[in-house]
Formats: C-alpha cells, sequence, structure tokens
C-alpha cells in the first residue's frame, strides 16, 4: 500500500511539473517579448542560479571542483545545447508567434525524444526502439500539418509561424542533444549537482552573449511587472518544476512517466484557450493528436 501512494505521489508530481511547463510557456515566458532574447535566457538562469547558491552553492562548488575534466566537458555541452541553444531558441519562437499560434511552438517542442533517440544511436551507439523509423516519420508528418496544415510552406513576415517553427524544432533538437550528453555524466553526479552547475555554465555563456552584444542595459529597463515574471518563473516553472520532475521520477517507472509527461502539451492546449482564447483548428487538432500518439510509442519502445 506504501509503494502504491508512493507511486501516485511520482505520477502526481511528474503531471504536476509538465503543466507548470505549459504554463511557462504559454502564460508566462510570453509576456517578456519585449525584452532582449538573450538577456531573458540570461536572467532566466541567473536567478535561480543565485538562489541554489545562498542554498547549497558552496558544497556544490567543492563538488564541482572534483569532477574529471571529461565530465566538465560535457556539463558544459549540456549548457550548451539545452540550457544556451535550446531556451534560446524555444524563448524566441514564443516571442515571434507574438502570442497567435504559443500551442503549436510547445507541441512542435514534444519532437525533442525523436532527436535524443536518434543522436544516442549515433553517438552513444544504443539500439533504436521498435519501427523508431516509421513513428519518427509519422511524428515529423503530424508535425507539418500541426504548422502548416494542408498548405504549402510559407515564411510571412507578418505571421511568423514557419520561422517559429524552425525555431522550436531547432529547439527540439537542442534538448534532445543535452538528454544524450547528460547520460554521459549524471551517473558520476548527483542531480543537484548536475542542476547547479548546468544553471552556473549556461549563465556564464549566456552572460557573455549579453555583454558582448552590449545588453546589459536591459537591467535598467526591465519594469517590476516584468521582474516579478521573472521571480514567478525561477521558482516555479524553472529550476522549482525540475526539481518536482525529477522527485517523481524516483516512484514511478519510465513508461508512466511517459504518459504523465503529455500533461505539458494537453495543458498548452488548454491555458492558450483560457488566457488567450485561441484553439487549434480541427486539423492541427488531429495532427497535435498524432503527433503526441507518435512521440509516446517512440519513447515508450525505447525505454522497454
Amino acid at each position: 500500500m506504501f509503494n502504491i501512494k508512493k507511486q501516485y505521489l511520482g505520477a502526481g508530481l511528474v503531471c504536476l511539473a509538465a503543466t507548470m511547463w505549459g504554463f511557462d510557456g504559454i502564460v508566462l515566458t510570453p509576456r517578456l517579448y519585449q525584452l532582449n532574447v538573450a538577456y531573458v535566457v540570461f536572467v532566466l538562469h541567473l536567478l535561480p542560479l543565485i538562489g541554489m547558491s545562498i542554498l547549497f552553492g558552496k558544497s556544490e562548488i567543492t563538488n564541482i571542483k572534483k569532477l574529471s575534466k571529461e565530465d566538465l566537458f560535457f556539463y558544459f555541452l549540456i549548457a550548451l545545447f539545452g540550457g544556451t541553444l535550446g531556451t534560446l531558441s524555444i524563448v524566441k519562437a514564443l516571442f515571434l508567434v507574438n502570442f497567435n499560434h504559443l500551442t503549436v511552438v510547445t507541441l512542435l517542442q514534444k519532437l525533442q525524444p525523436v532527436f535524443a533517440i536518434f543522436l544516442a544511436r549515433i553517438l552513444l551507439g544504443e539500439r533504436v526502439g521498435k519501427n523508431f523509423v516509421f513513428w519518427t516519420i509519422a511524428a515529423l508528418m503530424s508535425g507539418y500539418l500541426l504548422t502548416f496544415q494542408f498548405s504549402l510552406p510559407h515564411f510571412e513576415v507578418g505571421d511568423n509561424i514557419g520561422l517559429a517553427s524552425i525555431y522550436a524544432i531547432l529547439a527540439a533538437f537542442s534538448f534532445g542533444s543535452s538528454t544524450v550528453f547528460g547520460k554521459k555524466i549524471l551517473a558520476h553526479s548527483t542531480f543537484r549537482t548536475a542542476l547547479y552547475t548546468r544553471y552556473l555554465f549556461t549563465s556564464i555563456i549566456t552572460g557573455l552573449i549579453v555583454i558582448a552584444n552590449g545588453n546589459l542595459g536591459w537591467f535598467l529597463k526591465t519594469t517590476s511587472h516584468q521582474w516579478m515574471i521573472f521571480v514567478i518563473i525561477g521558482l516555479t516553472t524553472g529550476s522549482g518544476a525540475v526539481l518536482l520532475y525529477y522527485i517523481g521520477l524516483r516512484y514511478i517507472k519510465a513508461n508512466i512517466a511517459t504518459m504523465c509527461e503529455l500533461c505539458f502539451p494537453v495543458s498548452s492546449i488548454v491555458f492558450d484557450y483560457i488566457f488567450n482564447g485561441r484553439l487549434l483548428s480541427p486539423v492541427q487538432f488531429m495532427s497535435a493528436g498524432i503527433l503526441l500518439f507518435t512521440i509516446y510509442k517512440i519513447t515508450r519502445n525505447q525505454k522497454n
């Protein structure tokens, strides 16, 4: 009975974390669209880093110093792809659509497992799951229909959905790459060390980008309302959701976690309707359902 309660707790925490990510992508991060993209990503990592440094920074710096050069290199790659390129791409995509196609952008990000499994096959030599090629083609086709429906690709300046979709897919590739690199080092580190190191390295990389582009002046341009959104993201949908997610993973199996993670795209659709009054078209709803089913099959077959 106790183990069953733990499983319910774990599933609930993963669902909550995924729902928080959906809320972030639809409601919170898009509200920062008036700010510079690199500056937004920098602050989104800097604020949680400051909080973690106050709570346990001293011990984690000691742990980081004990890491091998190889582990540090892979942590750098995780920060570069997952923390920097991935976050820059998805934030840019959300800003481009200007509240018009937020659900499409968040759903396309769910292609991440496809890239993660493909890269793991190339870089780590892992075997791919059953019918991987078939489900991947189906996922890509549904992603196309979700974006353009039955039209040819278009990249009109006023719409931006085509360009935003490219950024969303680039984010999925970057996050998938980060997952593969993480497999190289997570066996040697605690989750807390991995989380702290990722935020530390990402803050350094994005901070250098902000300085190089002369965007430090955005600190003075940021309004009190925008700072409030930054803090909310940092405490909830940022590091807070990640922490809930990994705590939940301790108590449930991988295939159950895969189902729970579907709360992310489902909540995105719900939040987009509640806060922005937007619904997917019938074709997009059908495409979204096919996309989520194919991603579920790909992930489940791989984990099995």
